[in-house]
């Protein structure tokens, strides 16, 4: 059942900062609550960025809209999680599909007030360049031969999401790997570097610093640009990333040592009760569809917006629990199959 007013609330053990409700903390100044890194995790990009753009609506798609009461994750989830932030570790978060695993970066940034999520979404195509910066030389050439006056090479320079995540903010930028089981097979091992040395050059910048010392690029972010110094970007915070994984394949030990790891427990019949809350409001009784979707998941794996999407269904009053009702409940609750 949902959490009521009377519920105990637990007690936050004093070295959190992240709380695991996923709820704005309007009274965090993070700037003086989060320790400083260890000093094999320190670094000094420059030059220092503007506060990222605030939450997108990607944020209210997946957990609803901001106010309405979450539940708090399990406690060895945000342990580990806290964890991650203070050592400025990357974050591999497993378990099967649908059980909250990318939600958990939009809960860090909402709830720590860390602005828009940057999203990296892996292919068998990915690679670390992808993920860092695209270079548009097509576009140059025929910008420069039709005499277009914005031919500066920054103009088709686009930082990628990881990219992006490392340059020089005073607070972590908080990134989503989604699905690094599905890359090709250097990809994890081609992150390491990064993941150490929090940096990169773009090669195509470096050639020309002795011209263009100081280039302004675009970024992941919309409508953004950032200002690149002699061709290299290094962090100043070190992002928090979140590497979401279905367990499809196993990672080299190299970079599983880099990272720390949490596997998301299947979701209990208070924390889908509160996820329906945080979509719908308080309004309806949702308890009765919330328990028949645990019973079938116990012979079934499925995902919380199978559950979401019958909600919505029976919240629109175009449905009754009739006949009917029955067979378009089953079509929406079928199986998940391997690496959905």
């Amino acid at each position: 059942m949902p959490p009521n007013d009377q519920t105990p609330t637990p007690a936050v053990p004093a070295w959190w900062v992240y709380t695991g409700v996923g709820q704005p903390r309007d009274e965090l100044n993070l700037a003086r609550e989060l320790p400083e890194p260890p000093s094999w995790r320190r670094f000094d990009g420059r030059p220092v960025q503007s506060p990222p753009p605030p939450e997108s609506a990607d944020t209210n798609r997946r957990l609803g809209s901001a106010g309405r009461a979450l539940f708090r994750a399990d406690q060895h989830e945000v342990d580990v999680t806290n964890a991650a932030l203070l050592l400025r570790r990357p974050l591999l978060v497993t378990g099967a599909p649908g059980t909250g695993k990318s939600s958990l970066a939009y809960r860090v940034a909402r709830e720590l007030r860390l602005g828009r999520v940057l999203s990296w979404a892996i292919t068998s195509h990915s690679t670390l360049r992808s993920g860092l910066y695209g270079y548009d030389a097509i576009g140059r050439v025929q910008a420069t031969a039709a005499r277009d006056p914005a031919t500066g090479i920054g103009n088709f320079v686009r930082l990628g999401p990881l990219g992006t995540a490392l340059l020089a903010y005073e607070l972590p930028r908080v990134l989503l790997i989604d699905e690094l089981d599905k890359s090709d097979i250097d990809l994890p091992n081609d992150l390491l570097h990064v993941f150490e040395d929090g940096e990169f050059e773009v090669p195509e910048l470096v050639r020309l610093r002795d011209r263009d010392r100081e280039v302004s690029v675009f970024t992941d972010d919309p409508h953004q640009v950032a200002t690149i110094v002699e061709g290299r970007v290094r962090c100043r915070a070190f992002p928090f990333i979140v590497i979401t994984s279905n367990g499809e394949r196993e990672f080299p030990p190299a970079f599983l040592r880099r990272c720390l790891r949490v596997e998301i427990a299947p979701l209990r019949e208070e924390q889908l009760a509160a996820i329906v809350a945080a979509h719908f409001g308080s309004s309806g009784d949702h308890g009765e569809l919330v328990r028949s979707f645990l019973d079938r998941s116990r012979d079934a794996r499925l995902a919380a917006d199978q559950l979401l999407n019958a909600v919505h269904l029976t919240s629109s009053g175009a449905f009754s629990a009739d006949e009917s009702w029955s067979r378009l409940r089953d079509a929406l609750w079928q199986e998940l199959t391997a690496g959905a």
